[in-house]
């Protein structure tokens, strides 16, 4: 256990910084897997725009990294193009 004052803080400010950082992740993860189910081209095309918005965040505050965001937009994109 921590001794010092400073890092006793340190060990609750990242405990709930990790709980808010889990709830996005988890967030974006389940839109991802939403648009990834539609089969419609129309409501995947209505959808695909605010899912890259939230990856595009969660890439910024570095709550999954950049090239994940970018890869999962980039085969996002790939499956949206494929539906017919």
């Amino acid at each position: 256990m921590a001794n010092h004052k400073s890092s006793i803080k340190r060990i609750r400010q990242d405990k709930k910084k990790a709980l808010h950082n889990h709830y996005y992740a988890k967030t974006m993860r389940n839109a991802v897997r939403k648009l990834r189910a539609l089969t419609d081209k129309n409501e995947a095309e209505k959808l695909y725009p605010s899912v890259q918005k939230m990856l595009d965040k969660l890439s910024k505050t570095n709550i999954i990294h950049k090239n994940k965001a970018a890869n999962l937009k980039s085969s996002l994109a790939i499956h949206i193009n494929k539906l017919g």
